[in-house]
């Protein structure tokens, strides 16, 4: 397996992390954008600072900038970056969308399609004519006729998307070369995500072996059983706000992902405390099962051993989200980490 962690510019100390990562023989290192900073400058910069670790962006969020704009965007930072860049798109979500950047949430699907197809078109560096049922380019009706870029790509640049409903990893199957998941229990993962993703792989041809598989969790070095008690119970409320608290009020893919993995009745219930205030209660319904089946949490031979749960699965591309107090504590443990990967 590759290793690869996720960061986010405005994270005390991140540049130092992420330099220092590099030193460690960390693959890949995603930067997150969300409601926070914008993931292509810090990318541009840390790509500055870095040079072996491929950078990729976990997520650009679809609709908030136009394709070609995203793919001028990929294209930049591909040839500044010497070939080191990944592209990751995602749809987010109702309430980031609509909230937060006032774009319409509706049609995702459709969204995320023919914007993966325009980009792929733009990196061809042909003149730009798109006619769908959310894009069109050139604007009809108008005076403006197909153009193209200025500059191509230097390298190849595999596109990621980040997908957890089932439709949306029919078309990861269908489209992407890596598919960046989340909410991941391995033992469940075959109704949950694989069929699903394995029908988009059938239609277009192509098998898992053709996709990067790119899983992340925190992870995290108890030294016996009675430390990892309280490392359980302290991440409680980190999983019933993603439970409870992440999109909208009716729309919560990240609940929606656990149902399926076959805790339907706790996550309803958590969100349901959750949203009408009652956060302790919310993190109590949080069993220990769930918090240690989507992490990389335990003593170090647990997490070895978890790590080898995931590999079979089909893991293709671990990312580490160590766990610590400080710049050395994190990187303790994410060189803790990554030796095991290379171990197991």
């Amino acid at each position: 397996m590759r290793t690869a962690t996720t960061v986010e510019l405005s994270q005390p100390g991140v540049v130092d992390f992420v330099v220092e990562a590099e030193k460690l023989g960390l693959d890949v290192c995603w930067v997150a954008e969300a409601w926070g900073t914008d993931a292509p400058s810090a990318i541009g910069y840390l790509a500055a600072r870095t040079d072996r670790m491929v950078l990729g962006s976990g997520v650009i969020q679809v609709g908030t900038r136009s394709p070609v704009l995203v793919a001028q965007t990929a294209i930049t930072l591909s040839n500044l970056s010497g070939g080191r860049f990944l592209l990751g798109l995602g749809a987010s979500g109702p309430q980031v969308m609509e909230g937060l950047h006032g774009v319409s949430f509706a049609r995702p699907l459709t969204r995320m399609r023919e914007t993966v197809e325009l980009v792929r078109q733009v990196f061809e560096g042909g003149k730009i004519s798109y006619s769908g049922k959310e894009i069109q380019i050139p604007r009809p009706g108008g005076e403006a006729v197909p153009m193209r870029l200025s500059t191509r790509p230097e390298h190849p640049i595999p596109i990621y998307l980040a997908t957890l409903s089932p439709a949306m990893l029919r078309l990861t199957g269908q489209i992407a070369d890596g598919w960046l998941g989340t909410s991941f229990v391995p033992e469940g993962a075959d109704d949950a995500y694989f069929a699903h993703l394995d029908q988009g792989l059938a239609a277009a041809g192509r098998t898992r072996a053709d996709i990067d598989i790119c899983q992340g969790a925190e992870v995290a070095f108890a030294a016996d059983e009675g430390e990892l008690s309280g490392m359980v119970a302290d991440r409680k409320k980190d999983l019933a706000f993603s439970l409870g608290g992440m999109g909208s009020s009716s729309t919560n893919f990240y609940n929606q992902a656990y149902s399926r993995q076959g805790w339907a009745d706790v996550a309803a219930e958590v969100r349901e405390r959750w949203q009408r205030g009652d956060r302790d209660g919310a993190a109590a319904l949080v069993t220990d099962e769930m918090v240690l089946a989507t992490t990389l949490i335990g003593t170090e031979e647990m997490v070895r051993a978890r790590l080898k749960v995931w590999r079979d699965a089909g893991v293709a591309t671990v990312r580490l989200y160590p766990a610590g107090d400080s710049l050395d504590a994190k990187l303790d443990t994410l060189g803790r980490a990554i030796d095991l990967v290379r171990r197991t």
